[in-house]
């Protein structure tokens, strides 16, 4: 095991080199100097501290994940000026890497502000209009990379700022700046970011690695995580949850702001996950909500005994491989009630506990609760979806089942031959926008229940709607980031319920 020890001299030049020659550059704190905050100040004396026996330095990358107006970026530019003019590294090669050039240009530009505020610093460091600093005593170079990963071969870098790493559209850039990074004596990434939304990105990746460092789940002293989040249960309406999300809470983000910006949240669904994600860096399950889930989950009744009682079926077979749901809705009888739905999946056995890991979706402990139907092998037995409706049908009085043609052409022709009613359904915004609406509104409204199931909870969290120019709307599966296949199901079935009962849209 290695030996690292804590280089005090080391950490104070570093925490000095902010505060004695850098100044804020806008904001409140203008021409002041850069004086760390807590976390800063930590985390520099970490990076900047610890060291190998041999003098390098510990860390070779750094995760920062804080919410939007917590300086990152001020922070970051800092950081690579250190990297350029104090670090003693000859001929250094600092980067800014984004997403996109214009990006990438933030922090540099900062830092280029920051070099033309300090006396000191500028007269040792000389910018050009190339998106260019030198530091000419080392022969060392700031420089902004353009995201095209092809032409980055071949770099040497002894420093890299990647800025707002959830933005990647994919690894390419990451892995040929990691790559580089080994031929030098002590190269440091330092990767700062928001929180995201797509759980098949780079940043996901370093997000969750950066978890697994800090809960001792992975061992890699040479990788520093900084996350500062709310966590999933915490109430995101909350001051509380906000100062514990900002570590500038007070300092550059302020609670009035917070307060305005969470009220727009509260009003509007769609800009909920903006809100958690830029302010109190959480990562959604889609960029935009539809629907508030706390409207949803305040729709958790108990479901009574609808033995008997007139409903309408939606079947969502998706993939072999993946999940299918069936939905019932059943309309109204009296007067106050609501609409019930009624859901029920499948997922195929082999490979489920794998897919439960590694998607950190729990659909074996759903299956040892009864909420989802394993069928032995690995592609989902269509034969088991046809006997359990048909069971169904046993109790209740299905009136129809819309379904999607897409694969669903022989359970369709068995059923309609053992005497259900069977209704194609297409899935553009001709045949969903209506009821994708109406079941929007039955949630805000209270008008329907669905008994609190968590499979079905999880893909309403899920959803993302498409919307037309004429404002058209329909879930969409390609931009929803996980499965919403049982809210698309409880949609055919709420087309089929409005259409023939007017009582499922009771209380218009």
């Amino acid at each position: 095991m290695t030996a690292y020890r804590f280089d005090e001299r080391a950490a104070t030049v570093a925490e000095r080199f902010f505060e004695r020659m850098l100044v804020h550059i806008e904001g409140p704190l203008v021409d002041q100097p850069f004086r760390l905050e807590g976390w800063q100040r930590t985390l520099v004396r970490e990076l900047f501290g610890w060291k190998q026996p041999n003098g390098a330095r510990r860390y070779r990358k750094l995760y920062l994940e804080v919410p939007r107006g917590n300086g990152k970026s001020t922070f970051a530019a800092g950081l690579a000026l250190l990297l350029l003019a104090v670090d003693g590294e000859k001929s250094a090669k600092v980067y800014s890497a984004a997403a996109e050039k214009n990006q990438a240009a933030i922090v540099f530009e900062t830092a280029k502000k920051m070099v033309a505020a300090s006396k000191e610093l500028g007269k040792r460091i000389k910018p050009f209009k190339n998106r260019t600093m030198t530091y000419d005593e080392t022969g060392s170079e700031y420089i902004v990379l353009s995201a095209d990963a092809y032409s980055k071969h071949g770099l040497n870098p002894h420093g890299i700022v990647f800025d707002e790493l959830h933005a990647q559209p994919n690894r390419e850039l990451y892995d040929v700046l990691n790559t580089a990074m080994g031929k030098r004596r002590q190269p440091l990434m330092i990767m700062i970011t928001t929180a995201g939304y797509d759980r098949n990105s780079v940043c996901w990746e370093q997000h969750e690695y950066a978890r697994k460092v800090s809960e001792g789940i992975v061992d890699d002293p040479t990788f520093l995580p900084a996350i500062w989040a709310a966590d999933k249960d915490d109430d995101w309406t909350s001051p509380e949850t906000w100062r514990k999300a900002n570590p500038n809470y007070g300092v550059s983000v302020r609670e009035d702001f917070l307060q305005q910006e969470c009220a727009v949240a509260m009003a509007s669904p769609a800009y909920q996950n903006t809100f958690r994600r830029l302010y109190l860096n959480q990562w959604t399950q889609q960029e935009s909500r539809w629907l508030d889930m706390a409207r949803w989950d305040a729709c958790n009744q108990a479901l009574p005994d609808l033995a008997g009682r007139a409903c309408y079926g939606g079947l969502d077979l998706a993939s072999t491989t993946d999940i299918a749901a069936f939905v019932l809705a059943f309309p109204p009888v009296e007067d106050g009630e609501p609409l019930w739905l009624l859901p029920s999946f499948w997922i195929p056995e082999d490979n489920m506990r794998e897919r439960s890991l590694r998607d950190r979706v729990p659909y074996d402990g759903w299956v040892r609760d009864g909420l989802v139907m394993a069928t032995p092998g690995n592609v989902i037995d269509y034969g088991a979806i046809e006997a359990h409706i048909n069971a169904l049908r046993e109790i209740y009085d299905i009136r129809e089942v819309a379904y999607d043609r897409w694969g669903a052409t022989q359970i369709s022709q068995n059923l309609t031959g053992e005497g259900l009613t069977m209704v194609q359904m297409g899935q553009g915004y001709a045949s969903m926008t209506a009821p994708t609406k109406e079941l929007g509104r039955l949630v805000l409204s209270g008008k329907l229940a669905h008994g609190g199931n968590p499979v079905l909870r999880w893909m309403a969290d899920n959803v993302t709607v498409e919307q037309d120019a004429a404002g058209n709307i329909k879930p969409s599966k390609s931009k929803s980031r996980e499965k919403i296949d049982g809210i698309v199901a409880g949609t055919m079935a709420l087309a089929r319920a409005t259409l023939h009962d007017p009582e499922a849209s009771r209380g218009r």
